[in-house]
């Protein structure tokens, strides 16, 4: 990766940490933020009983999708795709949290200590920064970014699938 790169990653993830929920909603989005909210928090009950741990997580999500200009019903498809919303699941090549993001990206743009992708909002913010620079390197094409992703690049299973699972989350 070239330094360039790493330096914007970095300073992607270090710039405006999340707010302590719920988060600044700006004017003219409140109305769409509220009728995304409410029936988001619902569909996460089978993936989180608790009410308060599931408008915590809506709203960070809402915040760090919104900051890295992505869809936030696509980081739920992705993250019900990656993680079936298991905040500590590790996948067999060694991904971590919600977003499965890879260690060697805290190593290489955090703070070198992978165990902070565990922490919601640090997965979230790692995640949507990754997927937001894969959609860069693609200009646009989610197809492809979503593939970088996963390291499935030109294989249609994986976008597919999050494609698939976003659609359902759509209010």
């Amino acid at each position: 990766m070239a330094d360039s790169v790493r330096s914007a990653l970095a300073a992607a993830i270090r710039l405006d940490p999340p707010p302590q929920p719920p988060p600044t909603v700006e004017g003219d989005q409140r109305p769409s933020y509220r009728h995304w909210l409410v029936p988001t928090v619902g569909r996460l009950q089978p993936y989180k009983a608790d009410l308060s741990t599931r408008q915590e997580f809506a709203q960070t999500l809402w915040y760090e999708a919104h900051r890295a200009r992505l869809d936030p019903d696509l980081v739920l498809g992705l993250i019900q795709v990656e993680s079936g919303f298991r905040k500590y699941a590790i996948s067999p090549a060694g991904a971590l949290g919600y977003m499965q993001v890879m260690p060697f990206w805290a190593h290489s743009i955090g703070d070198g200590n992978p165990q902070r992708l565990f922490h919601t909002q640090t997965n979230l913010r790692f995640g949507c920064v990754i997927l937001r620079h894969y959609l860069d390197l693609e200009q646009g094409d989610l197809f492809m970014a979503l593939g970088r992703y996963n390291g499935t690049r030109g294989q249609a299973v994986y976008p597919r699938a999050v494609l698939s699972a976003r659609e359902r989350w759509k209010v």
